[in-house]
């Protein structure tokens, strides 16, 4: 799929070091389920996307990637959203640019009846974005969840927005042009 500056694709085994470029940012994957990655973990976890239709590799005209976008079709016609992007690239519009396209697709072309995301509330760009987006936030969950442990074992409790929007709201949005996403 292609918008104005982006193609979104799927992913190659190859594209290990494009992985690596972000996913090894501790600024980057500060919210995210995991620690940053190594290389070796970097390029596991390409061929592994390469094989998971939930991750769409988000690249500029020229091929460069510079991001991620998870979509994931759940129960009840209800997909889930989530983004990940090369912090080089922050702030110019590209995961709203990329998200977009795919809330487009899965509402006109798949059917979708709803989308959800999640995100931590300290992390202001994310929800930011979900509401540029048209998503309105749904809960605001407190120390629902956890993926790290403190030096005594003990959960490091985070709280959550939860974030929805509904096929009819889509349709009911006016054109949103790539200039005003950031």
């Amino acid at each position: 799929m292609t918008t104005r500056r982006l193609v979104l694709r799927r992913f190659l085994k190859s594209d290990g070091e494009g992985l690596y470029d972000y996913l090894s940012d501790p600024e980057v994957v500060k919210y995210e389920p995991y620690e940053p990655y190594t290389r070796e973990m970097a390029e596991q976890e390409a061929a592994r996307r390469a094989e998971d239709q939930n991750f769409w590799a988000v690249c500029l005209l020229d091929g460069a990637l510079l991001g991620n976008v998870y979509f994931a079709e759940g129960e009840f016609d209800t997909w889930e959203l989530g983004y990940v992007f090369n912090r080089k690239y922050w702030g110019k519009g590209y995961a709203g640019e990329a998200a977009r396209a795919l809330l487009d697709l899965g509402f006109t072309e798949w059917g979708m009846h709803r989308v959800t995301a999640m995100c931590n509330p300290e992390n202001e760009r994310s929800w930011r974005l979900l509401e540029r987006l048209g998503m309105r936030r749904e809960g605001n969950l407190r120390k629902n969840i956890f993926f790290f442990r403190n030096e005594q074992g003990e959960p490091l409790w985070q709280d959550t927005y939860e974030y929805g929007l509904l096929r009819e709201e889509w349709e009911q949005m006016p054109p949103v042009s790539i200039e005003t996403m950031y």
